[in-house]
Parts: C-alpha cells; sequence; structure tokens
C-alpha cells in the first residue's frame, strides 16, 4: 500500500507541475474567446496554427532561439572546458594559498549577480563587446558552478587508478583527459545539460548587453514580444503561440537526452 500510495503522491504533482506547461501549449491553438469562455479547457476545439505563424510574423522567434542555441552551446563548451582545467589544478596540485584561491572562487558564487553586472559591463565595453554575442559569449565562459561540481567529482576519483596511470608514465594531460574525464562524464554531461538551459533562459545581463534585434536571444526577445503587443486579454493566443516556440528546444532536448540527464542527477560520476 505505502508503494501504491507513493506512487499516487508523485503522479499528482508531477500533473501539478506539468499543468501550466499544458495550459501554455493549449491555450496557443485557441481563440481568445475560447480561452476566456472556459479558461481550464486543456484540449483545444480544433488545432489552429494561426498563432505560431501570426507570432513568427510579428518577431523573429527563429533568430531568437538560433542565437540563444549559438551562445548556449559554445559558452557551455567554454565553461566545461575551463570548469575541467581548473577543478584539476584545484584537486592535483599542491601549491601555496590554494584553499585560499578556491575558497575565493566559492565565494563569488555567494554573491548576487546584480553585483557582477556594472564591472562586468565596464569591461566589456572596453573590449568593444557590447551589443554583441561574442560579448554574452565572453562574459560567461567561466562557472563557478562548474568548477565546483567538477572539484567534487575529480576528488572521488579512485587514487589507485591514477597511482596506476602514472606508474605507467603518463603525464598530468594524460591523466586528466584519458583517466579522470571519462570516469566523471555522467557528472560533466549532467552539468552540461543544466548549464545549457540556465542559459538559454538567462535574461537579465543579455538584455543589459545587447540592444539590437539581431542579437537579442529568445529570453530578451520574448519579453519585447510582450510588451509590445499592449493588450493582454486580447492577444493572450499569441502570446501563448510566442511562449510555446520558445520552450520547444528545451522540449526535444529533454526527450533526446533524458536517460542521461536523470543518469547524472542519480549517479556519482564516478564508478569504483
Amino acid at each position: 500500500m505505502k508503494k501504491y500510495l507513493r506512487h499516487i503522491i508523485l503522479l499528482i504533482l508531477s500533473l501539478i507541475t506539468f499543468f501550466p506547461l499544458l495550459w501554455m501549449m493549449s491555450n496557443s491553438f485557441k481563440t481568445t474567446e475560447s480561452i476566456m469562455r472556459n479558461p481550464l479547457q486543456i484540449l483545444p476545439d480544433f488545432l489552429d496554427f494561426r498563432n505560431f505563424i501570426g507570432a513568427l510574423n510579428l518577431a523573429p522567434f527563429d533568430l531568437y532561439i538560433m542565437n540563444s542555441i549559438f551562445t548556449s552551446v559554445i559558452i557551455v563548451v567554454l565553461q566545461i572546458i575551463t570548469g575541467i582545467l581548473l577543478a584539476y589544478g584545484l584537486y592535483r596540485f599542491k601549491f601555496k594559498f590554494r584553499k585560499v584561491l578556491f575558497n575565493a572562487i566559492i565565494l563569488t558564487y555567494m554573491l548576487p549577480a546584480a553585483t557582477t553586472y556594472v564591472p562586468s559591463y565596464v569591461i566589456i565595453a572596453k573590449l568593444n563587446l557590447i551589443d554583441t554575442l561574442t560579448g554574452i559569449i565572453i562574459s560567461n565562459a567561466v562557472s563557478v558552478f562548474t568548477i565546483y561540481m567538477l572539484y567534487n567529482t575529480f576528488k572521488e576519483v579512485p587514487s589507485e587508478l591514477i597511482e596506476a596511470a602514472e606508474m605507467d608514465g603518463a603525464s598530468d594531460f594524460q591523466i586528466l583527459w584519458k583517466v579522470i574525464v571519462p570516469i566523471s562524464k555522467s557528472t560533466i554531461l549532467t552539468n552540461a545539460l543544466i548549464q545549457f538551459v540556465t542559459m538559454y533562459n538567462n535574461y537579465m545581463w543579455p538584455s543589459l548587453i545587447t540592444n539590437s534585434k539581431s542579437k537579442y536571444l529568445i529570453s530578451v526577445g520574448l519579453n519585447k514580444f510582450f510588451t509590445s503587443q499592449g493588450n493582454f486579454g486580447e492577444n493572450l493566443p499569441l502570446l501563448m503561440a510566442g511562449n510555446t516556440i520558445s520552450v520547444l528546444p528545451l522540449l526535444i532536448l529533454f526527450v533526446v537526452l533524458q536517460k542521461y540527464f536523470i543518469k547524472g542527477i542519480s549517479d556519482s560520476g564516478v564508478k569504483g
């Protein structure tokens, strides 16, 4: 009975969590009158794609999505590379003030993101990268979360494997990329997925350094689309269609990679 009760509770919680997304996608196929007449009706009367066409005609969501995917992929690759190198250096090498450096890195994660906007903006401005996708990429190239996550994963790698590699004459570069990274691939993939979703949904910082419509990410473009439509109630189906278009890449990503994501969350990333 406990097993069935647990499943029922999980099912109810899942439905509650999924309902807003389902409601949004359903309303993207409806008319304003249909939504107002019966707001909680999930199934639309018929599949009407005119709202999607209308949303795409009013705003270049395809461009926004491509900008977001492009910047997110490059940022994640850079964060993984820098995270692996920094985490390995902090884990393997013994040097003066190592703990101070590690604590200083972790301390920056405790700071509110808003406190970094002014100095980051000044640096990006001096590099002439304002209103560029390069500015967004460079300013997010290092992730403290990635460094901390990989550092703790590397510490769990059995020391016997590293000692065996050293006895075989392996260099630090070979130990890192042929021993530690393959063992930690589940954690690396999970972190990459988390950071991709985070960067894809990033709004505040990109909205501060981009002004041109051609450089908007999907989060910024979606906000501009909302504010440009005036009466929210009359344009609700168009807004729901725009939202649905924006989340489709993330839904596809999760469907394709869900088994790796769940495995990475449940696995420590290291197998004995």
